[in-house]
């Protein structure tokens, strides 16, 4: 047990835990949250022509699917910036779920599917996927987001590889492209996860945003430190 903790504290520092886990469940709280409270409002379908062009490509959900670990990988490569440098991601990662939360409850979207016939494996992947994610909370489209910011964290980063940092924007791009093939999202969704996480990474660094939310960083961690004594 001590050798798996001394691994993970290696692995995510202990005071970079709160960004990561405020991360999560803001995320998990907007996608949920806006679903539960709209629902069953009047949803908007804003497909274009170009839209009924791309063809469902069911093996695609394995990228679709895949980018979680994705997500995982660079988010935690990120919390192991300068300190900095991780309070303006976190402050931009922050805010664009603010952002999209607003969009899922003012402007509901959503898409129409194809029917899917149920035979072959990645079909069957396809059909769970529609079975376990509703149409909606469409645009932005949070998988473009959060992959296109995991490229941007990134992102002429000296401390990771040159390699990786390629893999990572094409890794996203393949996201991104995926939630069209697998009819998830639509091309609106797609342009607007990657605007909004461009935006808001720059909106995450202005000082006055990165610093009010490395206090509330600190003063996290300084509450965390206080219960651990306590307790010990």
């Amino acid at each position: 047990m001590e050798q798996i903790q001394k691994r993970a504290s290696g692995m995510i520092p202990k005071d970079r835990v709160f960004p990561l886990l405020l991360a999560v469940l803001w995320n998990f709280a907007v996608y949920g949250g806006s679903r539960m409270l709209a629902g069953d409002w009047y949803h908007y379908n804003i497909e274009s022509p170009l839209d009924a062009l791309i063809p469902l490509w069911t093996p695609s959900c394995a990228v679709y699917l895949g980018c979680y670990l994705f997500w995982v990988v660079n988010y935690i490569l990120i919390a192991k910036q300068e300190k900095e440098e991780v309070s303006q991601f976190f402050a931009g990662d922050f805010l664009s779920r603010l952002v999209c939360l607003t969009c899922f409850l003012l402007f509901p979207t959503t898409n129409t599917r194809p029917y899917v016939e149920p035979d072959g494996f990645w079909n069957q992947v396809m059909l769970l996927v529609y079975s376990i994610d509703a149409a909606d909370n469409l645009f932005p489209s949070i998988h473009c987001l959060v992959s296109w910011l995991c490229y941007a964290g990134v992102r002429g980063k000296k401390g990771v590889p040159v390699w990786y940092r390629w893999a990572s924007c094409v890794f996203a791009i393949m996201v991104c492209v995926s939630t069209l093939t697998t009819k998830q999202h639509v091309i609106v969704d797609v342009a607007g996860g990657v605007l909004l996480a461009e935006a808001c990474l720059w909106v995450g660094r202005r000082p006055a945003i990165w610093r009010a939310y490395e206090r509330l960083w600190n003063q996290a961690n300084e509450k965390i430190y206080r219960v651990r004594r306590d307790r010990e």
